[in-house]
């Protein structure tokens, strides 16, 4: 087609070349094709055939990263920063930590993994998406800062046991 929207004609022959980009998402115009005995001026649009996704590497950052995304898809506020700051104070980074020392511990409810939650308060603010294991780095990231944007506004706001 040209800039006015008209057809070209070579000779007496309409050419017609169509373009098709798969998978792209993004609409496609039917161009002249060679041969061909009319040209059409149809918008398509190409679907993708599989969802993408982000790989995360398996250690502390990769499992704030995650975190975030997920977060982001929930609508809950917090910063690498904040979420990094509070780990290394509670965990040291260990997903595996518990602490069984504390007044928590005392009543029978331990706090675990990287931000030491303890199972009630995991329960109540697991975000759907995420493991339903406290020890599940993600899980734990993720239901620790929904509680800490429920009780302080955010992640970053916490600054001591919490």
């Amino acid at each position: 087609m040209s800039v006015s929207g008209q057809l070209r004609r070579f000779g007496n022959r309409r050419i017609a070349r169509t373009l098709a980009v798969a998978g792209t998402g993004v609409a496609v115009v039917a161009l002249p094709l060679f041969g061909a005995t009319t040209a059409s001026a149809a918008t398509q649009t190409a679907t993708p055939t599989a969802a993408s996704t982000t790989a995360y590497p398996n250690n502390l950052d990769g499992w704030i990263r995650e975190s975030l995304d997920v977060m982001a898809q929930h609508g809950i506020p917090g910063s690498y920063e904040g979420i990094h700051r509070n780990i290394m104070r509670e965990s040291s980074g260990n997903p595996t930590a518990i602490n069984l020392w504390d007044s928590n511990a005392a009543k029978g409810t331990p706090s675990k993994g990287l931000l030491q939650v303890i199972d009630p308060t995991f329960q109540a603010y697991h975000v759907p998406g995420t493991a339903f294991d406290p020890y599940d780095p993600v899980a734990n990231i993720t239901a620790a800062c929904n509680y800490a944007a429920d009780r302080y506004g955010s992640i970053d706001n916490v600054f001591g046991a919490y």
